[in-house]
């Protein structure tokens, strides 16, 4: 299913329910949701260090055909981060390159935020870093960030929801789960 991007508005505050804590959140799906909230409000007040770089979240419907499911994205015009909120994926295009990315840490599953001053994502949690590709720079953390297997059709990125790649069980799918342009 195509999804439909749109701009994070610079200021949080006027986001509604922005980063709002919730207690007692039943799910993991739910958790990550309002992780995910937070890392799109912290997204857009720190704005992007790469050259020419939105920050845009997606909304709309999942993807079709549920678990292990595909979904698409358009296909990114310039470098920027775009977020799937339902579908818990981080699209990244920079330097020629596309990655989907889990929105969590590999290591406790805390929402990473993008930090536009280091140019890094960064896990609040314990504070382990990574390069915009994905790649573990420091902290607790042992390995890189999970990525999503992804390829391009026409003018759309096509992301497998059921094919996430650890870079330490997995290093070759790891490391091929990118798309050149």
């Amino acid at each position: 299913m195509n999804k439909t991007m749109k701009s994070v508005p610079g200021d949080p505050e006027k986001l509604p329910g922005a980063c709002a804590c919730r207690s007692g959140l039943s799910t993991r799906r739910e958790f990550l949701s309002a992780g995910t909230c937070c890392l799109t409000v912290a997204l857009a007040s720190y704005g992007t260090h790469i050259d020419a770089a939105h920050v845009l979240f997606v909304t709309g419907a999942q993807a079709a055909g549920g678990a292990g499911a595909e979904v698409s994205y358009p296909l990114p015009a310039e470098d920027g981060i775009s977020i799937d909120q339902e579908n818990e994926v981080i699209l990244v295009r920079s330097e020629r390159r596309i990655f989907a990315f889990a929105v969590s840490c590999p290591h406790e599953n805390t929402a990473l935020r993008w930090r536009r001053k280091d140019f890094r994502f960064q896990c609040p949690r314990h504070a382990a870093t990574y390069a915009v590709d994905g790649s573990y720079q420091s902290g607790r953390v042992t390995r890189n960030m999970d990525r999503f297997a992804i390829r391009l059709d026409g003018q759309k990125v096509v992301v497998n929801l059921a094919a996430l790649y650890r870079s330490d069980q997995q290093k070759s799918e790891w490391e091929s789960a990118s798309i050149a342009l």
